[in-house]
C-alpha cells in the first residue's frame, strides 16, 4: 500500500470549506506526503486546483464519472454525478490508499459494506446541529472528527466508542479562500446580512421576506447582503425573479448560487446579522457582533430549544419594529456578547483556526499505524 492520503470532494460545494483546510494543514505538516484530491466536476477541479498551485505534494484527480461543466465559474453548486456509483468505480484506487478523508456520510458506505484496510476518517460539516449524525455507517470509519465536545458526547451516547470520536474544533473557521467585504460595496455603510431559512415552518421569508428587503433599501443607511440558504430557492422559485429585480440596485448584494454562499464570505463581511433560524448565525458569531431575529411566525420561542440562538440579540415581533431594532442593535450588543461567545463555544468548540492542524495530526496517526 502506498504512503499517501486521499480527500474526497465528490459532493456539494458546502462541504469544501470543511475539508480543504485539513489538506493545507497536512501539506504543511508533511511536505513530502502525496495527497490526492478526488473531484467530481470541473468546477471542483478549478477551485481546488487554483488554491493548490503552491502545494507541490497535492495532486487533483478526476473521479470516475467526472463532469465537465460550463457556466459554473462563480463556484455555484454544480450537478454532481451519483455518489454511490462514483465511489464503487473509485474503489480500486482507494484500495491502494492507506487513509481517506471525507466530509459526508455517503462515502462511508464503502468501509461499511466492504472489508477494507483503508482507514476512513470522517469530519463533520455544519454549524452545531447533530441531525442524523448517529447513523450506523458512521461507525465504519476509523475516526470521526467533530468540532465540539457536545457533539462527541452525543455520538458516544448513541453508541460510538469514545476512542473513535475526536474533538478538533471547527475546521471551517480556518478557511482562507473567501470573498473580501471590500469587493461587495463601493461605500462603507454598515453591512446587514439577511439569511432566511429554507423551511417554511422556520422561515421569515414567506411572511415578511420581501418587505424586510424593501424596508432596508428604503431606509438607505445600510448596505444589504441578501443570501438565504441555498435550498430556499427550491421551495420558493419566485426568488429568482425577486433577485433579478434587485440587479443594479444601490446598496444591495443578492446571491442565490455562488461559492460565497457557503464559504463564510458573507458571515465574515457583515456588521449585523438579520435572520430567523438559519445555522449561519453560529458561524457569524465566531466573531461576536450584533444580531436581530425575526419572529415572523409568532413562535413561542422562549420555551423552544430550536430558537436557542435568539438569546443572542433582540427579537422583532412586527415589521414596524424592524428598523428601530437594527438601529439600536450596536448599542445593545454588550448585553449579548457573553451569550454569543458561550453559544459558539458549545456549538463549534475551538474557532481559533487550530482545528485543521489537529485533524491533520489524526490523519498522520492513521498513516503511522
Amino acid at each position: 500500500m502506498n504512503r499517501k492520503v486521499a480527500f474526497l470532494f465528490l459532493g456539494e460545494t458546502l462541504l469544501i470549506p470543511h475539508l480543504y483546510p485539513i489538506v493545507e494543514a497536512l501539506a504543511a505538516a508533511e511536505p513530502e506526503l502525496p495527497i490526492e484530491l478526488w473531484v467530481s466536476t470541473s468546477m471542483h477541479e478549478a477551485l481546488l486546483g487554483g488554491w493548490s498551485e503552491m502545494l507541490p505534494s497535492v495532486r487533483i484527480r478526476r473521479a470516475p464519472g467526472f463532469r465537465t461543466l460550463t457556466g459554473y465559474d462563480d463556484g455555484r453548486n454544480p450537478p454532481v454525478p451519483a455518489k454511490l456509483p462514483t465511489l464503487l468505480r473509485l474503489l480500486p484506487n482507494l484500495l491502494r490508499t492507506p487513509v481517506v478523508v471525507c466530509a459526508e456520510q455517503t462515502s462511508l458506505w464503502l468501509p461499511a459494506m466492504v472489508p477494507l484496510r483503508t482507514r476512513f476518517i470522517d469530519t463533520f460539516h455544519g454549524a452545531g446541529s447533530m441531525m442524523a449524525r448517529g447513523h450506523w455507517r458512521r461507525r465504519a470509519g476509523w475516526r470521526t472528527l467533530v468540532a465540539a465536545e457536545r457533539d462527541r458526547q452525543a455520538l458516544i451516547a448513541g453508541g460510538d466508542a469514545p476512542e473513535r470520536v475526536c474533538t478538533t474544533g471547527y475546521v471551517k473557521a480556518a478557511f482562507r479562500q473567501r470573498t473580501p467585504a471590500t469587493r461587495l460595496f463601493a461605500d462603507t455603510k454598515p453591512v446587514i446580512l439577511y439569511t432566511p431559512h429554507w423551511q417554511a415552518h422556520r422561515s421569515s421569508w414567506w411572511t415578511w421576506g420581501p418587505a424586510v428587503v424593501e424596508r432596508i433599501r428604503a431606509d438607505g443607511r445600510y448596505n444589504l447582503i441578501f443570501a438565504p440558504h441555498q435550498r430556499l430557492v427550491e421551495r420558493a422559485p419566485e426568488l429568482r425573479a425577486f433577485v433579478a429585480g434587485l440587479a443594479g440596485a444601490a446598496g444591495v448584494h443578492a446571491d442565490l448560487d455562488s461559492f460565497a454562499m457557503v464559504d463564510g464570505s458573507y458571515t465574515a463581511a457583515a456588521d449585523l446579522y438579520l435572520g430567523d433560524t438559519s445555522s449561519q448565525v453560529v458561524e457569524y458569531m465566531m466573531r461576536p457582533r450584533p444580531c436581530v431575529f425575526l419572529n415572523a411566525l409568532r413562535a413561542a420561542w422562549r420555551s423552544d430549544a430550536s430558537y436557542a440562538m435568539w438569546e443572542a440579540g433582540d427579537v422583532v415581533e412586527s415589521l414596524d419594529a424592524l428598523i428601530p431594532a437594527i438601529d439600536r442593535a450596536p448599542i445593545r450588543h454588550d448585553d449579548y456578547e457573553a451569550f454569543q461567545r458561550a453559544f459558539v463555544q458549545t456549538a463549534l468548540g475551538d474557532v481559533s483556526g487550530l482545528a485543521p492542524a489537529r485533524a491533520a495530526a489524526i490523519v498522520l496517526e492513521a498513516l503511522r499505524r
